[in-house]
């Protein structure tokens, strides 16, 4: 059986960016950038004062001198000055020719047609020099990264009205077996409420990405083949959800190869989530994820999502986004293989705690709920008490 790291492996080749598309600059929030952008201007694009006050031809603390004009953030000075004059400024309106220096108004003794320094300054002192962030030309951001609210005023700033971005995956979410139900009242024997779609919905909109449809599929053959067959017609990705473990009623693998998927790998050495299921054909890859939650969630986490992040653009991979943290309770040794354990992580003075939830099995749903990262415990790690080092992959949105 494949370990995590060599079940991702043959994952990867599969993963390639889907494309590019242009987005207006508004709707671009969470977008994956294609290609560099690049500034179509100087900022400052010209020498700006960097707060209100006085500027100076050549300032010299006990000096008099002559106030000539004002200026204010878009205007223009109208003259140069000479030895011997300033000039009220006003943050962000450009310094007039010849100022050397800019003094805030504090700093300052004046009435309304003089003024005098009340300190010392060195020449340039308050003025943001033209292009002094950057100059025309420059790269701004790089293809890759996800544009921020903040990466958007940049854009703004610039003029950039669009971007070229990744496409995003066109993904499809399949939840089978007989027992799953939508019902909102009383169940029948033997049945279970619909988790997987709620779950999967929601780690998707984090990554910007509306599935295309869900649907329960019983555990039947035809209708699975047909559904599978429509799914993977108009996706990029579809994700089932149980029937791939070794039950009679596990058929997503066997379907899968009848609609000429080619198996990626078949079980992964982790728990949960063991019998997870890969598959590709053409350029649509099949996520056969387990029944139980938390094995749903941990496969998610774990390959699904760093996947989806991929084939939009981005870079990452299994176990890639993990951060050193502390633990804050005990944690058993490892076992015969991967164990991925629910835990609460938090930020104390700088650095990370955690500490583990302690599950009863994949099908907890309450300690996978409340668990906002994942621990892992390789085979053949000691067991580790409180104060251990430990790697922690957080559950939050991807970037």
């Amino acid at each position: 059986m494949l370990t995590p790291e060599a079940a991702w492996q043959q994952l990867e080749p599969h993963l390639r960016p889907l494309g590019i598309e242009a987005a207006d600059r508004t709707a671009a929030a969470g977008r994956v950038l294609a290609r560099p952008v690049v500034a179509t201007a100087d900022l400052p694009a010209t020498d700006v004062s960097a707060l209100d006050g006085f500027a100076f031809a050549a300032p010299s603390a006990g000096d008099r001198f002559r106030i000539v004009g004002t200026t204010l953030a878009g205007g223009a000075f109208g003259s140069a000055l000479s030895p011997g004059e300033a000039g009220r400024i006003m943050t962000g309106a450009p310094v007039p020719p010849g100022a050397l220096a800019v003094l805030g108004f504090e700093d300052c003794a004046s009435d309304e047609r003089s003024v005098r320094p009340r300190v010392a300054t060195e020449l340039g002192a308050a003025i943001r020099r033209r292009g002094e962030i950057f100059r025309a030309g420059a790269e701004l951001l790089a293809a890759g990264e996800r544009l921020s609210p903040a990466a958007l005023a940049l854009l703004a700033s610039q003029g950039i009205v669009r971007v070229d971005v990744s496409r995003r995956p066109r993904v499809e979410i399949l939840v089978t077996g007989d027992e799953v139900s939508r019902a909102a009242g009383e169940l029948r024997a033997g049945e279970v409420r619909d988790s997987h779609s709620d779950f999967l919905v929601a780690e998707l909109r984090t990554l910007g990405i509306e599935p295309l449809r869900g649907d329960l599929v019983p555990d039947d053959s035809a209708t699975l083949r047909e559904r599978l067959r429509l799914a993977a017609g108009r996706a990029d990705v579809v994700m089932t959800t149980g029937g791939v473990s070794v039950g009679d009623a596990d058929l997503v693998a066997k379907v899968a190869l009848e609609l000429d998927f080619t198996t990626l790998f078949h079980g992964v050495a982790m728990q949960p989530g063991k019998p997870l299921f890969a598959a590709a054909r053409g350029e649509t890859v099949l996520f056969g994820l387990p029944g139980n939650p938390g094995s749903v969630m941990t496969a998610t986490w774990l390959f699904v999502r760093p996947a989806l992040r991929r084939l939009g653009g981005e870079a990452g991979g299994f176990w890639s986004d993990t951060v050193h943290a502390r633990l804050e309770g005990e944690l058993g040794a490892g076992k015969s293989r991967d164990r991925f354990v629910p835990a609460r992580a938090r930020l104390q003075g700088g650095a990370w705690r955690a500490r583990s939830l302690s599950p009863k099995g994949s099908h907890d749903l309450v300690a996978f709920a409340r668990a906002n990262a994942l621990l892992r415990v390789v085979p053949g790690d000691p067991a580790r008490a409180a104060g251990a080092a430990c790697d922690l992959l957080l559950l939050g949105e991807p970037g």
